[in-house]
């Protein structure tokens, strides 16, 4: 993805603090500092939705409350299917006024403490359950005026995900985002090669964890694999010029200023 002036850009993962949190205050700010570092670099801010199942607190309810500025081209949140429909309804509708545009729909996480999504809620029928692109679908009729993304799994079996993905674009699907790779990929290749009009954002690892990189792909990668975050970034540019790049677990102290670098930037931020 390029920016202004031929600058690439990407799009950084922040969490919102965690209801379970003993130090919300502190964790409030941590989130402000990173939110207008990332807005003032010219990236985008991607907002999770309540990740790995852990409650926490909405994207834009800590835009709102911080009085953050939201500036709809450099912001996207997360939402997936473990919402009631009163609070899905609410989120949208105040996202809305807020000027908030961009989503990316995916069916998350769950856990006892959330409630899920049922069919009829929105309007899906023959189905058991409600999956990102039900949710997808619903949104775009109701909401049109929203640009919805959606993920792409390369580590599933290509027949199924490909299937799936058919099913997310013929449901309004605008954009989408991979699961994290740290090398050229055939599925992501064969995914650009399908869908050359439809922008494509690939997920780069940044931490040194490789164990949480595996709980996220599905696969055991062993922990003395070589991997540097950074050095696996710059090649990732190399190999796909054409994408955008989405950073998770991105150390704001240690790697931010490299990103900026690689951006064309030269400021740095007081996040952390």
């Amino acid at each position: 993805m390029q920016g202004q002036a031929g600058k690439r850009t990407f799009e950084v993962e922040i969490i919102p603090p965690k209801h379970a949190s003993d130090k919300i205050p502190a964790d409030l700010q941590l989130f402000a500092d990173k939110y207008k570092r990332v807005m003032d670099s010219g990236f985008t801010v991607c907002i999770t939705d309540n990740a790995m199942g852990l409650l926490a607190f909405q994207g834009h309810e800590c835009i709102e409350y911080l009085g953050l500025p939201v500036k709809p081209e450099q912001l996207s949140i997360h939402l997936n299917t473990f919402h009631s429909k009163a609070d899905l309804v609410k989120l949208l509708d105040d996202c809305n006024a807020m000027g908030v545009r961009n989503f990316l729909i995916i069916s998350g996480d769950g856990s006892d403490r959330l409630p899920k999504l049922q069919p009829h809620e929105v309007e899906a029928e023959g189905t058991a359950s409600v999956t990102s692109v039900e949710l997808l679908a619903w949104i775009k009729k109701h909401y049109p005026q929203f640009k919805l993304g959606v993920a792409f799994n390369p580590y599933e079996p290509p027949e199924d995900e490909f299937e799936k993905m058919e099913r997310k674009i013929a449901a309004g699907a605008s954009f989408i985002v991979t699961q994290p790779i740290i090398e050229k990929n055939a599925i992501v290749d064969e995914l650009l090669e399908k869908y050359p009009d439809v922008p494509v954002i690939i997920e780069a690892w940044m931490s040194k964890k490789l164990h949480l990189l595996s709980d996220a792909v599905g696969y055991t990668i062993p922990e003395d694999t070589p991997f540097d975050p950074l050095t696996t970034l710059e090649q990732l540019l190399e190999i796909y010029p054409q994408c955008g790049f989405y950073l998770s677990i991105l150390g704001f102290k240690t790697q931010y200023g490299r990103v900026e670098e690689l951006a064309g930037i030269t400021k740095g931020g007081d996040a952390q």
